[in-house]
């Protein structure tokens, strides 16, 4: 069945006017223009979703199919028992199809699938449109006489192969880079934003809150760079799951049935092997028609790891804007309410967070769809696999978001130093664990029963290390002790991220 053209299709409308059912077309939009887009990663965020193009479309797709397919005819070309024989020009040719690739040849590829083409009727099915591609270009290229006989060369284009050995490696040729180009240096400009915060602020004493409530102080730094060191860490998990990453090249049922039969002296798996390595991947030697995608799932589990990194991020940096701790500069023009004009709302961390919230939904989903199979194939991993690049670009969304946020806020120290000096009972755990130190073993109790649930002031430390049965050097120690000074080592650790 081929794919109508909905512009120009006839449909049913309702005529009684002011229907709740009734829409506009907007027929006056091109397709392509933006604010005619379904989804906003092509509407809205179109300009921060344009670096995944060249991963996620499906032209990229047809791209990705043409060079295995290409690489694949070749490699057919180099076995000794083939009789095909492609010589250096020829090769050159093939490998310029994919390597030139633009949308001149999408749209051949699309016009064969869905509507026949240069005397080729409608293939209804997406990777056959490729063969029929190099077929027609083939032809073209022993016009220019660059092929000697390419009616010679078609029994050999997918030769033994199921649609799923190219599209499963023409799938990943498109996620790997995408991750690798797009994703990581993306997450990677959060991370230097962190470290750099980490850096600026590591000495910017912060009243800490654990169960939402005062705790030990803290630095803005510090907690900066506890975000920087996971971010870090869920790096090297992407990286390693990346790296991973595993294609398959053995026939409609994973056996080499078809090269068998036709080769049988013939190494299929160390041939399979060799080619699919050849394409960046570890092989995967045992399989049923598909792939079984459990490299797919763990590299989609690993970008969640980085993710929820920074929605734990995006939700304390609101916080801390709440608080005000952070401010936040403002952008000219732009508008914070449409009633209240003196908003600045963390409106980035908001975004990123929204995005990221998708996206983990998107690859949880992904993650538990993708490594089914019902017996040895069913195809509704298809459509779903064509929904990776849109969960890549809501993860993009969110990390640009992120960092935007990062580099407009600013640590209100008076703010911090001003809660710090109001909450006088932080230094509690400082003061008994010095006496502690000192052998007073009622010193947690003593403590307790000066701050638990009640209002004191430093003055009211003061008294206590009057009445105290200590030296005198201990006791300067005790008066010394301050909130905005009892932050440990937070500066060091602050520093110490890189």
């Amino acid at each position: 069945m081929t794919e109508p053209n909905d512009a120009n299709a006839d449909t049913d409308t309702d005529t009684d006017a002011g229907g709740a059912g009734d829409a506009v077309e907007f027929a006056d939009l091109p397709r392509n223009d933006p604010l005619s887009a379904v989804s906003p990663l092509d509407g809205r965020y179109a300009g921060r979703t344009t670096p995944l193009v060249p991963y996620a479309s499906e032209a990229a797709l047809m791209q990705a199919r043409t060079r295995v397919e290409v690489e694949y005819l070749i490699a057919l070309a180099d076995l000794e028992a083939t009789p095909l024989v492609l010589e250096a020009d020829a090769r050159a040719a093939l490998r310029k199809l994919y390597e030139a690739f633009d949308g001149e040849d999408a749209q051949l590829v699309k016009d064969l699938e869905v509507r026949g083409a240069e005397g080729y009727s409608a293939t209804n099915h997406d990777v056959k449109a490729v063969e029929y591609f190099l077929r027609i270009r083939l032809d073209e290229a022993e016009a220019a006489g660059v092929v000697a006989d390419a009616e010679a060369i078609y029994p050999w284009i997918h030769f033994g192969l199921t649609s799923e050995d190219v599209n499963n490696l023409a799938q990943r040729l498109l996620v790997k880079p995408a991750v690798e180009s797009v994703l990581v240096p993306a997450i990677r400009e959060v991370r230097d934003a962190l470290v750099e915060l980490a850096h600026d602020y590591g000495d910017v004493p912060m009243l800490a809150r654990t169960h939402g409530q005062p705790a030990t102080p803290t630095t803005f730094g510090k907690e900066m760079a506890v975000y920087a060191s996971r971010l870090g860490r869920a790096l090297g998990r992407l990286g390693d799951a990346t790296d991973d990453i595993s294609g398959k090249l053995a026939g409609a049922s994973g056996t080499y049935a078809a090269h068998d039969a036709a080769y049988p002296d013939v190494d299929w798996e160390a041939f399979s092997a060799s080619f699919v390595e050849g394409l960046g991947f570890a092989h995967e030697p045992l399989t049923t028609q598909v792939n079984p995608c459990d490299d797919l799932a763990a590299l989609f589990d690993a970008i969640r790891g980085v993710n929820n990194v920074l929605l734990d991020l995006d939700r304390d940096v609101w916080l801390y804007v709440s608080d005000r701790y952070l401010g936040q500069r403002t952008v000219e023009g732009e508008t914070g309410s449409s009633t209240m004009p003196h908003k600045v709302n963390p409106i980035d961390f908001e975004n990123s967070e929204g995005n990221l919230s998708k996206a983990n939904s998107d690859l949880t989903f992904l993650a538990d769809y993708v490594t089914t199979s019902r017996l040895q194939r069913d195809l509704s991993d298809s459509t779903v696999k064509r929904n990776i690049g849109a969960a890549f670009a809501h993860c993009l969304i969110g990390y640009s978001k992120t960092e935007s946020g990062l580099g407009k806020v600013v640590p209100n120290e008076q703010v911090m130093r001003e809660e710090l000096e109001s909450t006088p009972e932080i230094i509690g755990e400082a003061v008994q664990t010095i006496l502690r130190r000192e052998g007073d073993t009622d010193a947690y109790e003593r403590v307790k029963e000066l701050t638990r649930g009640r209002d004191v002031t430093l003055a009211d430390f003061q008294a206590l290390f009057d009445d105290l049965d200590v030296s005198e050097d201990v006791r300067a120690e005790l008066k010394a002790l301050t909130p905005t000074g009892y932050t440990g080592v937070a500066d060091q650790l602050a520093e110490s991220v890189e």
